[in-house]
């Protein structure tokens, strides 16, 4: 804060910094303005020096006041990165100013705007905590709106710490839609816990190929296991399962390990997955590094996590009355029934909602779970494209694209033209009927290589832990990669449990099963389903038309 303030004087002792008026051509215009008036009394005449006086002091009142409410304004565009709708609409003048505050436990919550349109409601928020709380991020027990009948509207929230300011900025959006024009909601935040990380060394032998063990019963973490495999002969990837003693710590301890040289933290070489479930309640984390990295002289690792350092318990609520007029100009809703042509499942374009944040498209299907057979989606308005994401619904027979609004004036909106694009396709194909054969299956790895649609696909299989691993890859990049791989016991279908996968349509093709507690010599195994790629493909549907 001492920082803020010195920004503040320092800006205030600056004349350069602020465009003051010509105060004589100012006074100049109220005089003709008086002069044009017949009815002016000669007593007011007799005032107008104390009236001069009266207004200078009063605009450079006003004109001091301007650049610190100006320096108090919060720039949320660091926070709002993936909401670009929001952030281009906030720079457009709307969003609904609310500047409600509530303090409670020394922590001052306050709502600053809001947005409630067709699409989605969302609120920006600050929260500044006293001295006596300390802490680099902030998670809560509850946080949502609460409708007139008292239920929690749930959603996604992210807070990030304004470093300059001194408060955690923050935004709370929500698929809800209110039927009307008017809302009277309440914005609630339960239990507000300050986290910091925290780390463990932990001695782990990146040369040491088997699984280890390690006992930490500290924090709530229990232990943790890591296992290690080289999909590549440039690449480790490091499965670490840790036990958790305390079920508080899974939903946000995001414990990882982190490996460290010379200070230096070595990153990951491909995405990670993190907190992945398994099967004994244990938290999953996928991260493969450079084995070169991992193995050089003076590697460390150390476990690292969210630990709680105070949790502020009480309940911050504000009464809001949402509206949507500001954003009605630039709203409208088109039935399309478009028909998709060329996808698996029988599917059409239903509807067009468009907001001046975000434009959503629904897309209704024949039968449940779809899936389009593309990887990248935009939407083409008057010649500027709006990148989109496949959104959950929760409806088995319908998906939902958003394109945050960004770069368009939204009084223009309406006449643009609107087309559909849609880019590199992904098939997913069934496995066929021949086996692969896996003989003299031990701890030693073992290699072949087969072919399946004129794909070549090479295979390695292992024992390790009493768990038989079967690893593909293909040097074709179209090969999507094999999806998953089974055998037979009669009739009956024995599927492996993926342990490596890609990213559907990424570009990484490698996959490994897992099939516990294996005890056979020799087993045939068969491709359940596989992928092609073909990134050259686009779709483009129109929409609608310009007027």
């Amino acid at each position: 804060m001492e920082r803020f303030e010195n920004k503040l004087k320092t800006q205030m002792k600056e004349p350069n910094n602020i465009s003051y008026p010509d105060f004589d051509q100012m006074w100049h215009s109220i005089k003709q303005d008086e002069l044009k008036n017949p009815d002016v009394n000669p007593t007011k005449n007799r005032l107008r020096k104390q009236k001069r006086f009266a207004l200078v002091v009063g605009l450079a009142v006003a004109l001091m006041v301007t650049p610190v409410y100006a320096a108090l304004t919060y720039d949320w565009s660091t926070l709002l990165t993936h909401r670009a709708g929001i952030q281009s609409a906030f720079e457009q003048g709307l969003g609904q100013a609310i500047e409600q505050s509530i303090t409670k436990e020394d922590i001052t919550l306050t709502v600053q705007t809001a947005f409630m349109d067709e699409n989605r409601t969302f609120i920006l928020y600050s929260l500044k905590a006293g001295e006596s709380w300390n802490g680099k991020d902030i998670i809560f027990d509850h946080i949502g709106l609460k409708d007139q009948n008292g239920e929690l509207i749930e959603g996604r929230y992210s807070t990030q710490w304004n470093d300059e300011l001194g408060v955690f900025q923050g935004y709370f959006e929500t698929d809800w839609i209110v039927k009307g024009q008017k809302a009277d909601v309440q914005f609630v935040i339960e239990n507000i816990q300050f986290i910091d990380d925290k780390k463990q060394t932990i001695p782990y032998n990146p040369k040491d190929t088997n699984t280890q063990n390690f006992t930490v019963q500290k924090d709530g973490i229990e232990s943790v296991r890591i296992q290690a495999f080289e999909p590549t002969e440039d690449k480790t990837l490091l499965i670490s399962s840790i036990m958790l003693s305390d079920t508080k710590m899974e939903k946000n301890s995001f414990a990882h390990i982190e490996a460290v040289n010379d200070l230096n933290t070595i990153l990951e070489v491909e995405a990670s997955v993190y907190g992945g479930p398994g099967e004994q309640g244990e938290y999953v984390n996928k991260q493969t590094f450079k084995t070169n990295a991992l193995r050089a002289e003076g590697t460390q690792f150390q476990l690292v996590y969210n630990y709680p350092l105070a949790t502020a318990k009480n309940t911050w609520n504000l009464n809001l009355a949402l509206s949507k007029k500001q954003v009605e100009n630039g709203s409208f809703k088109d039935v399309l029934k478009i028909a998709v042509p060329n996808v698996p499942n029988k599917t059409e374009i239903s509807e067009m909602i468009v907001t001046p944040t975000q434009v959503r498209l629904v897309l209704h299907h024949e039968k449940t779970y779809p899936r389009l057979p593309y990887m990248d989606y935009q939407l083409d308005v008057g010649g500027t494209l709006l990148n989109g994401n496949m959104w959950d619904t929760r409806d088995p027979k319908k998906t939902e694209l958003r394109f945050e609004l960004e770069g368009i004036d939204i009084t223009s909106l309406a006449r643009q033209p609107i087309t559909f694009i849609a880019n590199h396709r992904v098939d997913e194909y069934n496995g066929h009927d021949k086996p692969i054969s896996l003989t003299n299956i031990s701890a030693t790895p073992q290699s072949l290589t087969t072919s399946i649609k004129g794909y070549p696909i090479s295979w390695k299989y292992y024992m390790k832990d009493n768990n038989l691993y079967v690893e593909s890859v293909s040097p074709d990049r179209k090969f999507g990669g094999v999806n998953q791989t089974f055998y037979l016991e009669g009739k009956e279908k024995n599927y492996g449990r993926p342990t490596i996968f890609g990213i559907f349509g990424d570009e990484n093709n490698q996959s490994m099963d897992v099939y516990k507690n294996f005890d056979k010599k020799n087993i045939d195994i068969y491709i359940s389903n596989y992928t092609i790629h073909n990134r050259e493909a686009e779709l483009r549907i129109p929409l609608k038309p310009g007027n």
